[in-house]
């Protein structure tokens, strides 16, 4: 039986085609690589300055891509060179200035459809920052024009210092870094007054009145900036202000990330303002016979003060909405309304500056802070000149996993909350009878 199986198992050379003998593939030796290597390094190189010429043409994203692909690959190509212990071919020489990426963007033809994917704004708009930053902008390796547009393109799309050096004709990619911390440091110089928590609080008290928020002068909240390693715990945590339109009033970077809101709000001068009592703005009766000084907004993880006004402790809403539901949650559902306003800020700010979307690097985290501040002016800037709002991308928000606050509550600031739930809720019924 064994044998019957060893004759079945044998293959018959009469019905069956012959057993192919497979072939190891012969090995390249390294000179014969080189050539090959060569060829796909100059296809590499002569790829980077054809998107170079034709980028202004591609979307802002694509062309992104395309970039930062090219350069990947050509770097590679570099290194496998080096490890066979091959000189690698010369490079193609750089394009001149004259064909700068940036010129068409200059051209007066240009059009504004043109300008917003890349720099997040129009060209009559980069014009007058311009103005306003080349005081403090030096000349001496490239036009202050480039060095802003160099910055712009980086914070809105997290472009790489050396893709900036190749499409502004920069020497090197230090001095693209350069240019761009230049600019972030002018916009802080020029910019910001536009951060107008103390120069417009009459704008912004009006703003929060229309949206039953009497005496309110904005809302605080807390953002996390994602850093890759143990510095500052893998994050940095920015505290802003926001009005009724999105502005950020104050900002506050560079937090360490282990650090929760209410340690960081006692460290902040927005604190010492309020508890000092020199916030601007008069005390305002409201309906109910109490009155409130003026006030910020914040959330469940900030503490209950006279001046910082926190929701109250989870309630259940009623199916009627504010008009037959108790004060407290009539008080919550407008509070969450004005919150909402510091969430969506972030998430703009985000949208339209990717830069810090992107994990820092710890090396980097120093300036990290530095560059959150430049991009909030930014945003500000941007809503002054009344440059289209980005889309609010979800992807864009970032989980801050802040932790609700458990310490004491503060009687004035509850008395505080009580005179507003009331006001609020007697605003309500009316509403709701009318």
């Amino acid at each position: 039986m064994a044998a019957g199986a060893s004759k079945r198992e044998r293959p018959s050379s009469s019905s069956s085609s012959p057993t192919p003998i497979s072939k190891k593939p012969r090995s390249l030796p390294a000179d014969e690589l080189r050539p090959v290597l060569s060829l796909l390094i100059s296809a590499t190189s002569l790829s980077l300055r054809f998107l170079s010429s034709s980028s202004p043409l591609l979307p802002s994203s694509l062309s992104s891509s395309l970039s930062s692909s090219l350069l990947s690959s050509s770097l590679s190509l570099s290194r496998l060179l080096s490890f066979l212990h091959l000189r690698p071919p010369p490079p193609p020489p750089p394009p001149p200035s004259s064909s700068s990426w940036f010129l068409p963007f200059l051209s007066p033809s240009s059009p504004s459809s043109l300008w917003l994917p890349y720099f997040r704004m129009s060209k009559p708009t980069f014009d007058l920052l311009l103005q306003t930053l080349t005081p403090a902008l030096t000349a001496d390796f490239a036009p202050p024009s480039h060095k802003l547009a160099a910055a712009l393109l980086r914070l809105a799309h997290a472009t790489h210092f050396s893709d900036l050096a190749r499409r502004f004709s920069f020497a090197s990619p230090s001095l693209a870094c350069r240019a761009f911390y230049e600019v972030c440091r002018a916009i802080t110089d020029r910019l910001g007054h536009l951060f107008e928590l103390r120069s417009d609080p009459r704008r912004v008290l009006q703003g929060f009145n229309w949206m039953s928020l009497p005496n309110c002068l904005g809302a605080v909240g807390f953002s996390r900036f994602l850093i890759d390693g143990a510095a500052c715990g893998g994050s940095v945590i920015a505290q802003a202000v926001v009005d009724s339109e999105g502005r950020f009033l104050d900002v506050s970077a560079g937090w360490h990330g282990k650090m929760t809101p209410a340690r960081i709000l006692r460290q902040t001068e927005l604190c010492k303002s309020g508890a000092s009592g020199v916030l601007d703005g008069a005390p305002m009766e409201l309906n109910g016979g109490g009155s409130v000084p003026v006030y910020f907004l914040g959330g469940a993880c900030c503490p209950l003060l006279p001046w910082l006004v926190t929701p109250y402790a989870e309630v259940d809403e009623g199916p009627g909405g504010c008009g037959s539901s108790s004060k407290m949650e009539c008080f919550n559902s407008v509070h969450s309304r004005g919150m909402e306003l510091v969430d969506r800020a972030f998430v703009r700010l985000r949208s339209r500056w990717q830069l810090l979307r992107v994990v820092w690097k710890e090396e980097c985290a120093e300036a990290l802070p530095f560059v959150i501040v430049a991009c909030c002016l930014l945003h500000n800037y941007l809503i002054k000149c009344s440059e289209p709002v980005p889309e609010e991308n979800e992807a864009t928000a970032v989980e801050s996993g802040f932790p609700v606050f458990e310490g004491k509550g503060n009687a004035e600031g509850e008395r505080v909350r009580e005179v507003i739930a009331s006001h609020l809720s007697m605003v309500s019924q009316i509403t709701f009878l009318v």
